[in-house]
């Protein structure tokens, strides 16, 4: 539990008063349209600074000469075909990655648009495979203000300083006014929310906020699922030009408005961006600095047109309305895109999610932008419900709570796919009901529908074959018994593995973290029923890791490259990020076997974790911590963070501690010390390897880099430990770094690596969402509460008496003479 004197250093400088005044803030608390008290802020005139891509070293570049020549090779075979290899580090985007980022629009799985905080719409993602990151100029808000009939004010509500403007002819949105500086106005960030405050930008008097929010609601999966957002402005009115494509699939955009008896609204179906054009960009906005909204007439007109290749329509939307001297009124807009058909580039198409609910029609983006208008308020009242009790526990601190959520935006922007099941569950049931393996005479279950997909990840073969670019070698894509990488890319679920740097079916920690993440939300939940469904996955992930144990000794062994997730970093015999992961996984398997019944396999897998974690202890722990790996090399000391990854999915689980309790202390205490304290003091969060001399492990770019991910998950196991304090600073390393204005521009494009220098590497990875085992961490579920406590030294009353003699005549026969083995904390040489 946290303590509630844990924080002494809350930082207050994030309050909204900080960066708007508090008369507008009073003039605003009205129908939500002041920002909240806890948020991530910016003011629109800060600097969006470019970021600083990873480079490998002049030696790293020499030892990884023969796989850059065939990536490249396999890049450049890809491309023939019309495909984009998953892994391409040679080509570089034309829009250099930048600090700019903000909360993205939409609901999940349906594609997304980005939003950057200065109010751009950019990095669009809605055809799986394709995004462009570059912002369209074109789709903006804008202003239009008339006092007493003389008086009059206009701008695009973003800062206008863009190259793109440039390149405008002067029929285009060069002629628009952009007059927004940003110093008067503040970004507020708290996902799926955003607030944008104009303080008298570029009316004096006028005070404007523009509310953006979309459906992303826990437990909704059906309107979490909707390709939409609405935009509730107060005190102000608007326009909206928006850009239609034509791509396949298809894509249809819709923008509306809401009128009411206050609020007049016209449109504008077709204009253009340049003077051939009926209607140009200078004369739309012409009309509306004059007249302040469009024909009525235009309504009559129908829908905008389809764009053409290589040409851009647009059109625009126009609310406006009377604001009284201290009046204050709303006027709310919403978009939404339809792109219904999700189809790969090896054929197989699927639709999503949403159309479940509004069919399969491009024209659904009408119903959609239609409904949002009218939702958006329960939308609010259910993310208000969810967030408000975290964000009132005055135990944690501000830059936690904001973080928390904001990490969340990679669920919507980080190229999610959400489909309608039906057809998927129909190809899963074919390949399950066909032979899909030949010597294992393991049961196969499929009760539940749900379960389809885990169980073909491991049971299903792809005998076609792959080269592996870190060796050159050929190989079977997908075997039975491992757990695939991924989903693959240009077929998901049907063609696995996209990833083919290394084999990873020699991989020693996919099939541990499969079975310790059924195992964790079985204990989660208490679902006898997945239970049941993924029974047969988890005893084949478990058997297929048997052939890994070399000597029999019931610890597997790493085989002399990086075969682990570390795919750059070299493991030589036994390690501790995936030996540690295998007593976890051997643990959570007899855990689920007692549960389920099946007390023989339970016994099996528990006889297996008293032989392995002897040997595990005594090849490994060193007095402080648990070595890199028991080989003779330099780096083979190393402090790996990540080295009771095992011991985290133990404790998230409710199981019994893997070690002594003082080793796994002293095991995190130095960690802190060292990887984490030792890196800038802290505020960089945990580098991977460190030497026990203080100096970073360089052996390749992963050992000298910080991992995100690695680092949330690190604090999450330190507050399982009971280490709040530390967890806490550990934590904020990754804040500091990322999402900081003293940091490196990370926010809501989170890479999964940084260098101590801050050169990123992967932006936009799924890896920091483990922010959230630190609040599962803090928030256990009642199941997990609940569970029966077992001591770790009682763990042989799950072994038969005449296997438990077995067993400890062999342990004495392995064991060596060493003063590092043994289970009393007095060792600890923390």
């Amino acid at each position: 539990m946290v303590s509630s004197n844990m924080f002494y250093r809350r930082k207050r400088s994030w309050r909204a008063g900080d960066l708007v005044s508090r008369s507008t803030l009073q003039l605003l608390d009205f129908d939500d349209g002041s920002p909240p008290e806890y948020a991530w802020r910016r003011k629109l005139s800060s600097h969006a600074n470019r970021l600083k891509e990873f480079n490998v070293t002049f030696r790293e570049a020499i030892k990884m000469m023969k796989l850059g020549l065939r990536l490249w090779s396999y890049i450049r075979e890809e491309a023939s075909h019309g495909r984009k290899a998953p892994i391409d580090p040679f080509t570089r985007e034309s829009d250099k990655p930048s600090a700019s980022q903000g909360v993205p629009l939409g609901g999940m799985g349906s594609g997304s648009i980005s939003r950057g905080f200065r109010g751009e719409f950019k990095h669009w993602q809605i055809i799986p495979g394709s995004c462009e990151m570059s912002p369209v100029m074109a789709n903006q808000f804008s202003i239009f203000i008339t006092r007493g009939g003389n008086k009059k004010y206009s701008s695009v509500l973003a800062p206008g300083q863009h190259d793109s403007l440039k390149k405008s002819s002067d029929d285009g949105i060069s002629s628009w006014d952009w007059k927004l500086r940003g110093d008067r106005s503040t970004y507020h960030a708290l996902f799926p929310r955003a607030w944008t405050v104009y303080d008298g930008e570029p009316d004096p008097e006028l005070k404007v906020s523009c509310r953006q929010i979309s459906p992303f609601i826990p437990h909704n999966y059906q309107e979490s699922s909707l390709p939409t957002s609405v935009f509730v402005y107060t005190d102000t009115e608007d326009v909206n030009p928006e850009r239609t494509a034509n791509n396949n699939p298809p894509v249809t955009f819709a923008v509306a408005a809401c009128e009411n008896q206050n609020v007049n609204v016209t449109v504008l179906p077709a204009f253009g961006l340049s003077g051939e054009s009926s209607v140009t960009a200078r004369e739309m906005w012409g009309t509306l600095s004059q007249d302040g909204c469009f024909d009525r007439d235009n309504f009559s007109a129908g829908p905008s047109m389809p764009s053409s290749l290589g040409n851009t329509v647009c059109a625009a939307v126009c609310a406006s309305t009377w604001v009284e001297p201290h009046g204050r009124c709303t006027v709310v807009f919403s978009l939404a895109w339809s792109s219904p058909k999700v189809k790969f580039k090896k054929g197989n198409a699927y639709y999503r999610r949403y159309t479940k609910f509004y069919g399969t029609s491009p024209r659904s983006a009408i119903n959609l932008v239609q409904d949002a208008l009218m939702k958006y308020k329960h939308w609010e009242e259910e993310i208000d419900k969810w967030q408000s009790p975290i964000l009132h526990d005055e135990r944690f601190p501000e830059w936690y709570k904001v973080t928390l959520f904001n990490e969340l935006y990679f669920l919507v922007a980080g190229g999610t796919v959400w489909i309608d099941s039906a057809s998927l569950m129909a190809d899963a049931d074919e390949m399950l009901n066909s032979r899909l393996y030949e010597d294992n005479d393991l049961p196969l279950h499929h009760n539940s529908r749900n379960s389809a997909v885990p169980l073909i990840a491991v049971l299903r073969e792809d005998k076609s074959r792959v080269r592996f670019l870190a060796d050159g070698t050929w190989g079977t894509r997908k075997v039975i018994g491992a757990v695939a990488h991924d989903l693959g890319a240009h077929d998901p679920w049907h063609e696995l593995n996209a990833y083919n740097i290394h084999d990873t079916s020699r991989w020693k920690d996919l099939n541990p973290k499969f079975v310790l993440q059924v195992y964790r939300d079985f204990a989660a939940t208490g679902d006898m029923s997945f239970g049941k469904d993924v029974w047969p996955a988890v005893c084949t992930a478990i058997e297929y890791m048997e052939q890994f144990d070399h000597d029999d000794d019931g610890m597997i062994e790493n085989d002399g490259f990086p075969d682990q997730t570390y795919d750059a970093w070299t493991v030589r015999g036994v390690s501790a990020y995936c030996g540690c992961l295998w007593l976890a996984a051997l643990q959570a398997a007899a855990a689920l076997a007692r549960t389920l019944g099946h007390h023989d396999y339970a016994e099996r897998c528990m006889l297996k974790f008293a032989k392995a974690k002897p040997v595990f202890e005594a090849k490994l722990w060193n007095g402080s911590y648990f070595n890199y790996d028991s080989g003779i090399s330099y780096n083979s000391r190393s402090i790996h963070a990540d080295q009771l990854a095992g011991q985290w999915y133990t404790a998230s689980s409710g199981l019994p501690p893997l070690f002594d309790e003082g080793r796994i202390k002293c095991t995190l205490q130095k960690i802190f010390d060292y990887n984490v304290m030792r890196v800038k003091g802290g505020r960089m969060g945990a580098v991977n390897g460190m030497h026990p001399n203080g100096k970073v492990d360089e052996t390749c770019m992963q050992s000298r880099e910080i991992w995100t991910g690695v680092t949330y998950s690190l604090a999450a196991t330190m507050l399982l430990h009971g280490m709040d304090d530390q967890a806490f600073t550990t934590a904020e390393g990754i804040f500091i770094a990322g999402w900081s204005e003293e940091g490196y521009g990370y926010w809501f494009q989170t890479p999964e690596a940084w260098t101590i220098d801050g050169h990123y590497r992967s932006l936009i990875y799924m890896r920091p969402l483990a922010i959230w085992a630190m609040q599962y961490a803090l928030s256990p579920p009642r199941t997990i509460l609940e569970a029966p406590k077992v001591n770790t030294m009682d763990r042989t009353s799950y072994i038969s008496p005449s296997t438990l003699q077995f067993l400890q005549d062999s342990v004495r026969k392995m064991t060596p003479k060493s003063s590092c083995f043994g289970s009393s904390s007095s060792n600890c040489e923390c």
